[in-house]
């Protein structure tokens, strides 16, 4: 099996404005807590999981100075 890490390509947001699914490379769209588990597992490039101040996990972008590549810049689906 090819284990090559996916990267996010396009997001799906609520009504608040809040990433709820993230679609990949292979076309595959995920829910937000399964992209945690898959960036936790490495088999999602480019991102990280780090906890907020309200002690919730969060996705977001690896630190890379592009502002065209954060999940809030994705294209939407």
């Amino acid at each position: 099996m090819d284990h090559t890490q996916e990267e996010v390509i396009a997001v799906r947001k609520n009504g608040d404005g809040d990433i709820v699914e993230l679609q990949l490379t292979s076309g595959r769209v995920v829910d937000y807590k399964t992209a945690q588990s898959m960036v936790k597992n490495n088999e999602i490039a480019g991102l990280n999981v780090f906890k907020g101040r309200d002690h919730e996990e969060h996705l977001r972008s690896n630190a890379d100075g592009r502002k065209d590549n954060n999940l809030d810049n994705l294209p939407t689906f």
